[in-house]
């Protein structure tokens, strides 16, 4: 398979104190399609990250009303003690707090968290395991698009107990979401996803994102059956913006002589907010119809309070029992899986090294502090790295902290005012799955792009990835349609099987991770390189060694916290970077003739060798 070197409008993104800039690479000439304001070694304006931030909020909507419509939907009739505009403040709000902490503390790269389908399955799962049910085959079921794991129809007799079971139903369910975010810190903190992370080449990784990419198409297809007309006019909306207008450069300040700022004076405008303007219009033309309502499930009699102070026991505690304990232990082993790919895909679309074992367990840390800290505050979701605003920084070209760091606070904002969360609910329904549509389809095609770091024509390769995409989209299906459901007698063990055998991502992971680590193959073949194999090694051959240098730095902690790694136990080591003496060990110790092939935009392949050898 040709190995050419990435397209020459691709951007190399290097990090600038706090933030990512856009830079264009060195051995590419500077291409039509590439912002103007790449060149300014800083952030954007703020004017401009506030829209940006804005736009990942919108993006961040299409999950919230997905992950809380589907679950609300999947119990039992009746009302709420609270206002669901409440849960989603409170979703928000946990929402901006993991998402500070990550770009602070954790990975410091651009990634937005937020409710994800890995915490959905379980969820569901666990109420309906939870009710009195008769089974439905898929043909015969009214609502087989409501839910993505089991074909059950809800009871809806006396023995329901209505708002009593609907209330415990949503505390077990926040008390799996607690159970999750504490396995997921305590993994984090003893350095196994780290560990395990070194050991995951191109195809372990990429075959998750492909599955994650086309995981959502049955969400996408019930907000879009709404009004296909109207998610269509946002798709299009899109696709031109992004696309075909995405070289269209527009003044930055028009009301400033051009001869002020020669150098900053023109931005593409279309591609760099290519979800916002969509929506907007979509927005106001729905408004004009008459086509923007409120889901049923989302609007309630009682009246959300303009502010409130989200804290643990606002409505109930958290409901332990051994079916949220088995919950919980697939949302953190799927949530994990979800964001570790997250990472490797957040890394490479900003051109930098793959993420060193340190930065994955303090990331996966502070999101289980995330989804702890959401589970108390009575939310039925975690806070997972979130697939979809990675595919609007894919889509817009746009990495930046500072801009994840406004979302965050806003995020925190909108929580503290369940009023105002509640005008998320008001965007249309096919709006939000357009949007959801268009990024997936960004992350699947990300996801296909990885494979040719590996020798795709080598039936090793052909095999461990057909096998691992087909069996985890195979898998899930096969129990929504299954006859009979899968019964051990134990009812905590049905829910674990059943949510680990549902989730599409954590069985690509698992199967593309046994068979890549257990079939026999050459580094060359399995598109690894030197010592512990980095993911999507061959992309960071051809970086120079400064900036590779400089990119590696920019996983580690800020300056206060790296500061104490000196101060903490030994076992809790492989949170904090190591040491540069170490990383030159391994670097002796390695074999990079091997990769000699891998390095496209390197003829002397002695060059080449003596530069990775030197890593």
């Amino acid at each position: 398979m040709s190995r050419s070197s990435p397209h020459s409008s691709q951007l190399r993104s290097v990090i600038s104190q706090d933030v990512l800039v856009h830079q264009p690479l060195p051995p590419a000439p500077q291409s039509p399609s590439s912002p103007s304001w790449a060149s300014l070694g800083g952030p954007p304006p703020w004017g401009l990250s506030c829209l940006l931030a804005l736009q990942h909020i919108v993006v961040l909507a299409s999950l919230l009303c997905v992950s809380h419509l589907l679950l609300l939907r999947s119990l039992p009739p009746g009302g709420l003690s609270y206002s669901p505009a409440q849960l989603l403040a409170s979703s928000l709000f946990s929402s901006g707090v993991s998402t500070v902490l990550q770009t602070w503390m954790g990975t410091r790269l651009p990634l937005v968290q937020a409710p994800s389908f890995e915490f959905l399955i379980p969820a569901l799962v666990l109420t309906s395991q939870k009710l009195p049910v008769t089974i439905q085959t898929a043909g015969n079921c009214e609502h087989k698009a409501r839910v993505a794991s089991l074909m059950l129809h809800l009871c809806v007799g006396p023995g329901c107990h209505d708002l009593e079971l609907r209330n415990t139903s949503l505390r077990e369910v926040s008390g799996a979401v607690v159970v999750s975010g504490l396995l997921q810190s305590t993994l984090g903190i003893l350095g196994g996803p780290g560990r395990l992370f070194l050991h995951c080449g191109p195809l372990v990784l990429a075959p998750g994102l492909v599955v994650a990419g086309l995981s959502a198409h049955r969400e996408v297809a019930l907000f879009c059956s709404v009004h296909w007309i109207l998610a269509l006019l946002l798709i299009v909306l899109m696709v031109v913006c992004s696309q075909h207008l995405g070289s269209c450069q527009l003044p930055l300040f028009p009301w400033r002589p051009a001869s002020t700022s020669p150098t900053r004076g023109h931005i593409p405008v279309f591609r760099i907010l290519s979800v916002l303007i969509p929506v907007a219009c979509a927005w106001v033309i729905s408004a004009l119809l008459g086509l923007s309502t409120i889901p049923l499930e989302l609007s309630a009699p009682i009246k959300a309070p303009w502010f409130w102070l989200p804290h643990p026991g606002e409505w109930d505690w958290p409901l332990l029992t051994p079916r949220a304990l088995t919950a919980g232990i697939s949302m953190a082993l799927a949530a994990s899986t979800s964001s570790l790919a997250c990472y490797a895909l957040c890394g490479r679309l900003l051109h930098l090294p793959s993420p060193p074992p340190h930065a994955c367990n303090r990331g996966l840390s502070l999101e289980g502090l995330g989804s702890m800290l959401a589970g108390l505050l009575g939310s039925p979701m975690g806070t997972a790295s979130s697939f979809p605003n990675i595919g609007t920084v894919s889509l817009t070209q746009v990495g930046s902290r500072r801009v994840v760091h406004l979302m965050g606070l806003l995020c925190m904002g909108l929580g503290l005012s369940p009023r105002l969360a509640q005008l998320l609910t008001t965007i249309p329904l096919p709006v939000l799955g357009g949007v959801l549509g268009v990024t997936q389809a960004v992350v699947l095609s990300t996801g296909f792009s990885s494979f040719y770091l590996a020798d795709i024509d080598s039936g090793r390769n052909v095999f461990i990835v057909g096998f691992s995409i087909f069996m985890a989209l195979l898998l899930p299906r096969w129990l929504r349609e299954a006859p009979v459901l899968l019964i051990t007698g134990w009812s905590p063990l049905d829910v674990l099987l059943c949510s680990l055998l549902t989730e599409p991502i954590f069985l690509a992971g698992l199967l593309g991770f046994l068979l890549e680590n257990t079939i026999p193959g050459t580094r060359l073949e399995r598109g690894l390189s030197q010592g512990p194999p980095p993911l999507f090694a061959a992309q960071e051959a051809w970086m120079p060694q400064m900036s590779r240098q400089k990119a590696v730095q920019e996983y580690e902690p800020c300056p206060p916290i790296k500061d104490l790694c000196s101060c903490i136990p030994q076992p809790f080591h492989c949170l904090c970077p190591v040491s540069e003496d170490l990383v030159d060990e391994e670097g002796e110790r390695s074999e990079p003739e091997e990769m000699a092939d891998l390095l496209p935009d390197f003829e002397d392949s002695g060059t080449a060798r003596g530069g990775l050898g030197s890593q």
